[in-house]
């Protein structure tokens, strides 16, 4: 059973998608009617997906959905009673990973979750490995630059400078780049110890 968050200031909308979710097979994790309180709400809550109304008075849910993928990203699904470019344009700028329009018809609330939080997961894996490939092209970077010290101040040849460094990281049990990291650091210290 998904558990879902709703975000809606509009009571007689709150309780007609409570009804919805609940004929749906969803579990209602949490409510709440402020966009000011949404990403405290799904902190504590912890759900799949947050249904969030666009028109939330103190703070609209384009912006507290931006606020909740900064800093504790969850699949949102925005609730408007309207369709406008610049709203789905907003949203999607937001990261937002869904768009329904009240009223909501059952039928399209099931469907309309699984492939947010499918979306979702897609979107959290694309990060995780971009993050990854920038922290291997740093690692690459220092290394290279490691390298270039090595080859400058031993007069080894680059496989020797490149071997000298993955010796050293297999001995002490660290990463390349660690090692790399300690060549830098040293090579910048007799440098300011000269100048």
């Amino acid at each position: 059973m998904r558990r879902v968050l709703v975000i809606d200031d509009h009571e007689p909308s709150r309780k007609d998608l409570f009804r919805v979710l609940a004929e749906s097979g969803f579990e209602v994790a949490g409510d709440g009617t402020s966009g000011g309180g949404a990403l405290e709400l799904s902190l504590a809550t912890k759900p799949e997906v947050i249904l969030m109304a666009v028109g939330l008075a103190d703070l609209d849910g384009i912006r507290a959905a931006r606020r909740i993928m900064q800093a504790h990203p969850r699949p949102v699904i925005l609730l408007t009673s309207h369709i406008d470019a610049v709203t789905i344009d907003r949203a999607k700028r937001a990261g937002i990973m869904g768009y329904l329009v009240k009223p909501l018809r059952g039928s399209e609330l099931a469907p309309a979750i699984e492939l947010a939080i499918a979306h979702f997961e897609e979107f959290i894996a694309l990060r995780e490995e971009n993050d990854n490939l920038k922290k291997t092209l740093e690692a690459r970077k220092t290394i290279e630059r490691a390298k270039g010290i090595l080859m400058a101040n031993q007069g080894l040849s680059e496989a020797d400078a490149f071997a000298l460094i993955k010796r050293k990281s297999m001995d002490m049990r660290k990463p390349m780049a660690e090692i790399a990291e300690a060549i830098l650091l040293s090579e910048e210290i007799v440098k300011t110890s000269k100048g």
